[in-house]
């Protein structure tokens, strides 16, 4: 279950920036309390793909470890595609055990937010997402 808080935020994130994919972390601790790490996007064309900073990423990761998270989900935006992983989402999947978050902006005003599980399979696998209670 992801809290609606997290979620509002990751879709504030990608609204505040339509015309490029924003990504980031999600950490998470044991009694699935919840945070987000927003990473800036350095793509070489930041409007259909993203690729994590190297720096921003290491220094989620070493927060998450610092405050006894673990990865639970790696997110990004699409600005103009739907919700589900691109052909480059998949080629550059990392970190199959984490959950991929995935938001579409191009849906006539509606945003909409999918999860998929992105293993070694060719296929991912779509993950109904539930929100937590506040």
């Amino acid at each position: 279950m992801i809290p609606r808080c997290l979620i509002n935020q990751i879709l504030r994130l990608a609204q505040a920036s339509p015309e490029r994919e924003v990504c980031g972390l999600v950490g998470a601790a044991a009694g699935r309390r919840m945070r987000c790490y927003p990473v800036p996007n350095v793509a070489e064309r930041p409007e259909c793909r993203f690729l994590l900073d190297p720096k921003g990423q290491i220094d989620a990761l070493r927060a998450m470890r610092e405050r006894g998270e673990e990865l639970f989900a790696i997110f990004h935006s699409h600005p103009t595609a739907a919700a589900i992983p691109s052909p480059a989402d998949l080629e550059f999947a990392a970190y199959p055990e984490a959950l991929h978050l995935i938001v579409s902006l191009g849906t006539k005003g509606v945003l909409e937010m999918r999860g998929f599980r992105i293993g070694s399979s060719s296929r991912p696998r779509e993950v109904e997402l539930l929100l937590a209670p506040e």
